[in-house]
Parts: structure tokens; sequence; C-alpha cells
């Protein structure tokens, strides 16, 4: 398929689409292409630049570094999910009940951060177990 630019006798300008440039010199020929606005059967290409998109690299923009913020919430963040990662354990998937046993004395006190169910941090909440959600994911660490 190719398009073409087209202008009439009236200076009417107008796009169409053809199967090739043969089928639209066939076309014109036989009186069936027609101008949009006035139905002049009386057309002609006109000058058209050619839209080339830039190879499929170019278009995509860069990814941006995970590790590099670009706003001042981002950095803020990064320092903070920074600290917490340097000062803290990570318990994994086990945060409630180890939270409940720094609570209740039976594991040594100490900063934790994990993964909770929603129902398990209501739980520890309503029994007066001192948590905070964290505004990150910590990185879990698979295969």
């Amino acid at each position: 398929m190719i398009r073409y630019a087209l202008t009439c006798t009236n200076d009417h300008g107008f796009e169409s689409w053809f199967q090739s440039a043969e089928a639209f010199d066939r076309l014109v020929a036989s009186g069936m292409v027609c101008c949009t606005v006035c139905g002049s059967e009386k057309v002609a290409k006109t000058l058209m630049a050619p839209s080339v998109r830039p190879a499929r690299k170019a278009a995509e923009p860069a990814p941006k570094p995970l590790s590099t913020p670009q706003n001042p919430a981002e950095m803020a963040l990064a320092a903070m999910r920074r600290k917490i990662e340097e000062t803290s354990d990570y318990v994994g998937l086990n945060f409630a009940a180890e939270a409940r046993a720094i609570h209740d004395g039976d594991a040594p006190e100490r900063a934790i951060y994990g993964e909770a169910r929603a129902d398990e941090a209501r739980k520890l909440i309503e029994d007066g177990v001192p948590v905070a959600p964290l505004p990150f994911l910590p990185a879990r660490k698979v295969n």
C-alpha cells in the first residue's frame, strides 16, 4: 500500500491510499479517482514527505535505571529503604510471628521488617504490637 498526497484542478488537497503506483495510474486513467471536496476527476500527485519510522531501538526511550531516583520523593524513598535495610533484619513472611515474639519478650528486641497479610497486620495492631507499613516492597531473594 502506498499513500499519495493529491490535488485537483480546483487546488483542493487530499490524501488517498493505493495498492501500488501502477494501481494509482490505472485508476486515474479510468476516472475512478476524484477530489473528495469537489468531485473533479482531474487529480494529480503532489510532493509529499515520506513517513519514515526510526529504528525500533532508537524510537524506544532508554529505561531509567532502578537505582537512580529522579525526583525528591523518589530520592527520599530510596534513602529510607537503604536505612531500613541497613539497620533492620529482614524476616520475610515470618514478620507477624517474629513481631509478636519480640513484643511478648520471647525473642531478642531488634528492628525487623518483612511481609504480613492484611489480617495478620490488623491483629498485631489490635493487640498493641507497634507495626507500620513500609512504602516499598522488600526485595525477596529467589533462586
